[in-house]
């Protein structure tokens, strides 16, 4: 799910990118170190960086600017899985598994009539993966496991399969809330530098992409040039952003890999 902190964190990262365009190891787009950071600046530390010529550059929400949005039905929408890192292949009496087992994949088997599964534990190897499939069919008849392979001798059908659960994704409330971006440098043209480079960075965006795949909408609402005569070493630009962003859930739903067969009306075999 998408949370304040998780936009917080994008919005940084994207203004980390207009102040280092070439990176953090090429000089900053004024010239001058700059820290970019979530939360409002301890005074102290402040102080001792504008000192020493070190911008600040700050991402806070803005008290009370949080607004409920929700307009949309709760609908579950797919999420097309990853693929399954294991394969599996059958000569004969001999199914062979290859791949990079991944917790939570499911490799099953088909012998005759009867169907084998075992879901994937974190550390399993394909070695592993074969011996616990072989030991639910030696439940019922012979099979003999070497490495990640397991032959089934006088299988009449011998079919191996591989799956992956698939995710789905369900928005539960939206939300709008505004964001403050503040710059705070040593002098007024390091300020005026750093501010337009990351008010022209973000302005172009209309969408931004949060950790859990949603879009969050980013619209610029205004700023505030600060230059106040009791405080003559900080020369200070805000910069609001108003996000709208979903707060989703996600489930986990389970993979087909052993189709059922019935009969219909007319006795066509369907699986």
């Amino acid at each position: 799910m998408a949370d304040q902190s998780d936009v917080e964190t994008v919005v940084t990262t994207l203004v980390a990118a207009a102040v280092y365009p070439g990176g953090t190891d090429q000089p900053s787009v004024c010239g001058a170190d700059a820290r970019i950071y979530r939360g409002w600046p301890m005074t102290a530390a402040l102080e001792a960086d504008l000192a020493r010529g070190t911008v600040n550059v700050t991402v806070t929400p803005v008290e009370g600017s949080l607004r409920n949005t929700t307009r949309y039905p709760a609908t579950w929408h797919a999420i097309a899985p990853a693929g399954a890192g294991m394969s599996a292949s059958v000569s004969g009496w001999t199914a062979t598994f290859s791949g990079t087992p991944a917790a939570g994949d499911l490799a099953g088997m088909i012998v005759d009539d009867k169907s084998y599964v075992y879901t994937v534990q974190a550390g399993d190897a394909l070695d592993l993966v074969a011996a616990n499939l072989g030991v639910l069919i030696r439940a019922d008849r012979v099979a003999n496991v070497i490495g990640a392979s397991i032959a089934v001798p006088g299988a009449g059908r011998l079919v191996a399969r591989v799956a992956v659960a698939s995710s789905a994704i369900s928005e539960v409330r939206r939300q709008t809330q505004t964001f403050r971006i503040t710059c705070w440098c040593p002098d007024y043209a390091t300020r005026d530098v750093i501010a337009a480079a990351i008010d022209t960075a973000l302005a172009p965006l209309a969408f931004i992409t949060l950790p859990d795949g949603t879009a969050a909408r980013l619209r610029g609402t205004g700023g505030e040039t600060t230059d106040r005569a009791e405080d003559a070493a900080l020369f200070r630009r805000d910069l609001t952003y108003e996000v709208e962003y979903a707060t989703t859930v996600v489930q986990t739903q389970p993979a087909m890999l052993i189709g059922v067969g019935v009969v219909d009306a007319v006795n066509t075999y369907l699986g």
